[in-house]
């Protein structure tokens, strides 16, 4: 069946106009999702902020506690024991000097940077590069740390980072449509809560405005706001 005619049969299944809690906007995504990919379900919050001002931006780290379903290659910037433990740990690139230099050759095939404080100096050569693409170390993501070695074992392990974009909308893929709908709640909740719980200062009125679970190449399901 084309992409297409994938897409009409499975807007039947469900009523888009509709809110659904998140057990049955779960089961819409499973319904419908594609046998032979493993599609990524995504979430996604429309929240009441400005994230232009800095006492209304809502970035961050969650640990799903089913992961994400995704691999995460980590490169590390660390040395001495700190870089022992990040290759205990998974840690795909480990170096210092060597790594600048080889990401300044062009070298990104990565998704995360995590560093310890001591390299920071050593990774600011390499800012211009790594900012632009949202992979600069930073200590309130968890990725500038002298506990290198936790901090890769939790990436590793499922943890999805979260930032607002000018829009005010938070999106992460939380799971995979190979997962059951009981693991893929439970990464729903655990989401929902950390956002909730990172709602800034700034932030007046209705804090989450909108819900909407969707998969890669499926529907997108609007769900309730409990």
């Amino acid at each position: 069946m084309s992409k297409g005619k994938f897409l009409v049969e499975a807007h039947k299944s469900y009523d888009a106009s509709k809110f659904y809690n998140y057990s049955d906007a779960v089961n819409i995504l499973l319904k419908n999702k594609r046998s032979k990919i493993n599609e990524t379900i995504e979430i996604s919050l429309n929240l009441g902020i400005d994230p232009r001002h800095a006492d209304q931006m809502v970035r961050g780290t969650v640990n799903l506690p089913n992961g994400s379903g995704k691999e995460i290659k980590v490169a590390v910037f660390a040395k001495d024991k700190n870089a022992d433990d990040a290759k205990k740990e998974g840690a795909d690139f480990v170096g210092t000097e060597d790594l600048v230099q080889k990401i300044q050759d062009g070298f990104l095939d990565f998704d995360r940077v995590i560093a310890s404080p001591d390299m920071m100096g050593t990774v600011s050569k390499i800012a211009k590069i790594l900012g632009p693409k949202g992979l600069m170390p930073n200590p309130k993501m968890g990725t500038v740390t002298p506990n290198v070695g936790e901090a890769v074992k939790l990436v590793k392990s499922g943890q999805v980072q979260f930032k607002a974009e000018k829009n005010g909308i938070v999106q992460a893929g939380i799971a995979k449509s190979s997962f059951d709908a009981k693991n893929i709640i439970e990464n729903i909740n655990t989401f929902v809560d950390t956002i909730k719980k990172s709602k800034p200062s700034g932030a007046k009125g209705t804090f989450i405005k909108k819900i909407s679970l969707s998969s890669t190449m499926g529907v997108s399901v609007n769900c309730e706001i409990n």
